[in-house]
């Protein structure tokens, strides 16, 4: 599926960014539970996800406001990629999402999975990169230092369920507080 055919307005709902020092945006992150059992069923799911970040990437980039790095995680695999402004890269790193969760909940997996779940598991594992509060080295620090993704977490914070438009955070859904990004 082409970008061109997302039809994208702001403000746009984002399941989780990760924020630098400086409060810039520097990962947009899409989780998503797939429940088709058939391998060409999901990855038509994980292709027209991957599609749907493009497009946000391409919008965000129309303002100005470039995110360099995307994520795409589902229960199974996290896929990585980089964007310049223009181009979304094949992944520049596929981690297994059970192996990083798992770290920070141990029972992942074992029962029913919600998004947030997944999404609140992520931003621990985020956090632990950037602050090693849970470990000296995280899970995947190495995969993830090799990318250059690393170095922009460090000083910095995620958000989950904000409304995205350009520069601007509009709305982080959880708190319903209102931020300004430049």
């Amino acid at each position: 599926m082409d970008t061109d055919t997302w039809e994208l307005q702001f403000p746009v709902d984002a399941d989780v960014i990760a924020l630098d020092k400086d409060d810039r945006i520097v990962v947009l992150i899409e989780v998503k539970i797939i429940q088709a059992e058939e391998a060409a069923a999901k990855q038509k799911i994980v292709d027209r996800a991957i599609d749907w970040i493009k497009a946000v990437l391409a919008k965000l980039s129309e303002k100005n406001a470039i995110v360099p790095y995307a994520m795409f995680i589902d229960a199974e695999q996290i896929l990585i990629f980089k964007w310049d402004g223009v181009n979304l890269s094949e992944p520049v790193c596929t981690l297994n999402t059970g192996e990083i969760c798992r770290y920070y909940m141990p029972t992942f997996g074992s029962k029913w999975l919600f998004e947030s779940t997944i999404e609140g598991v992520i931003q621990s594992w985020l956090h632990d990169l950037d602050y090693n509060w849970k470990s000296e080295i995280p899970p995947a620090s190495e995969q993830i230092t090799a990318i250059g993704l690393l170095p922009l977490l460090a000083g910095g914070t995620t958000k989950s369920g904000v409304e995205l438009g350009g520069n601007y955070i509009y709305r982080d859904q959880l708190s319903d507080e209102y931020y300004y990004r430049a």
